[in-house]
């Protein structure tokens, strides 16, 4: 008791209760045999799968079960042998509905949608990526007739299966789409419970579901591809010509360097997510791949040599491509750093022949200004003798032994002598300053 009103007092993160029930969002499904589970997966975004949640609570009060108020990762229900399942992804949203009212010699004749309203699924938000049949049969370890049945159900094309689970199931699909537009998958139980079934079906389910996901990016790559092929050799070309010693207007070299580049970070930010997202689907598929467990059967391929021998071409050319594009912009960058070295080069070539031009004129300008400097004592001197001359007359000199005129004569070589003095002073004053 005392331990409790401890525990009562301790703060808890906010987030610990979703963070347990998180691992617990979408279980596996207790599957029986036999069953026809049909699959959607719509791309949606989040206004689309806010009015998936509200045509789901349609299809809640069409089969008379209690509707939910708030949209969550996984919604389901079941009625009258048949199961509806959400699950909202970041980019998809999947729907499984599962029929088991199926006749195991023909599943897929009357379909896992049969018991929905008329145009309920026509109605449904998002855009259909993948559509698929899995049809769960109960035999023993010696049907022989399942290959024969296979080759029927799923209408001639060839066969891709295998024995997964160590032999526990057997498994056969073409990878095709069918005459209805669906793609098929036959699962034949042999000593698994219906949980494992369940497990199994769950795995075959998110192989289809991811490799179709991840096969998105490839036509991105492709188109991608060629608009790399002219931008690498315009980039070389460009390259090249500065790489010559020849004459070439760097303004416009760097208006094309700046063009390829927006280029470049356009196809960038709309190629990253879809790229990094094809990475991501592509581990989740051979991780199930790998949880398949599968044994060979004789004579046919096995899913994971069937998706790995096309899937991981496609997938390396998605890698290939989004390298690609990392590379240009990188040299494209390298390019106009280059570029931009090349003109503060010339930039600064040309301001040095601008001070080299600028100290010349000052040299001049100084020259001219002592040139200047000396008419200016002439002239000031003129003025000032011209000034005495007058003050000297308006005095009586008959006192002095010189006349009048003498005095001015005398006073001439005085007062250049004076306004030299004085303008030496000064052009002294200025140049202390201006050091």
């Amino acid at each position: 008791m005392n331990q409790l009103a401890e525990t009562q007092s301790l703060q808890y993160h906010p987030l610990q209760a979703m963070l347990y029930q998180e691992m617990h969002s979408r279980p596996y499904q207790v599957v029986p045999c036999p069953a026809l589970i049909t699959h959607y997966v719509l791309l949606t975004d989040d206004h689309q799968k806010s009015l998936q949640f509200s045509h789901l609570q349609k299809l809640f009060e069409a089969f008379e079960q209690e509707v939910p108020e708030c949209d969550q990762p996984n919604l389901q229900f079941e009625a009258q042998g048949f199961r509806v399942r959400r699950e909202v992804h970041l980019e998809f949203s999947a729907f499984t509905f599962i029929n088991f009212n199926v006749d195991p010699k023909n599943p897929f004749d009357k379909g896992g949608l049969a018991e929905l309203p008329d145009n309920w699924l026509n109605e449904l938000p998002g855009t259909v990526l993948s559509n698929f049949h899995v049809a769960l049969q109960c035999i023993d370890d010696k049907d022989q007739q399942l290959i024969s049945n296979a080759k029927s159900l799923l209408e001639g094309y060839r066969l891709v299966g295998s024995s997964p689970q160590n032999g526990d199931a057997r498994l056969w699909t073409s990878f095709k789409q069918h005459s209805d537009g669906y793609g098929r998958f036959l699962i034949g139980n042999v000593l698994m419970s219906d949980s494992q079934i369940g497990r199994l079906t769950q795995r075959i389910i998110e192989i289809e579901t991811y490799r179709m996901l991840t096969l998105l990016a490839l036509p991105l790559a492709r188109e991608n591809t060629a608009k790399l092929n002219a931008m690498d050799a315009q980039l070389v070309a460009l390259t090249n010509q500065l790489a010559c010693k020849g004459v070439f207007s760097e303004q416009e070299i760097l208006l094309e360097l700046t063009e390829m580049a927006s280029q470049v970070e356009a196809l960038r930010s709309r190629c990253a997510f879809r790229y990094s997202a094809t990475f991501a689907y592509y581990d989740l598929v051979l991780k199930r791949l790998s949880e398949l467990k599968e044994d060979e059967v004789s004579g046919h391929l096995s899913l994971s040599e069937f998706i790995t021998r096309r899937l991981t071409p496609a997938v390396n050319t998605c890698r290939a491509a989004n390298e690609r594009l990392e590379s240009l912009s990188l040299r494209i960058d390298r390019v106009s750093d280059m570029m931009r070295t090349k003109v503060e080069l010339s930039i600064q070539a040309q301001n040095q022949q601008l001070l080299t031009s600028m100290d010349n004129r000052s040299r001049i300008q100084l020259m001219m200004q002592h040139t200047v400097e000396g008419l200016s004592v002439a002239a000031i001197s003129y003025y000032s003798i011209g000034l005495l001359k007058y003050m000297i007359e308006s005095f009586d000199v008959s006192g002095l032994p010189v006349t009048k005129y003498q005095l001015v004569g005398i006073s001439v070589p005085l007062v250049v002598a004076s306004v030299w003095l004085v303008t030496r002073k000064v052009h002294k004053r200025f140049k202390k300053m201006a050091d």
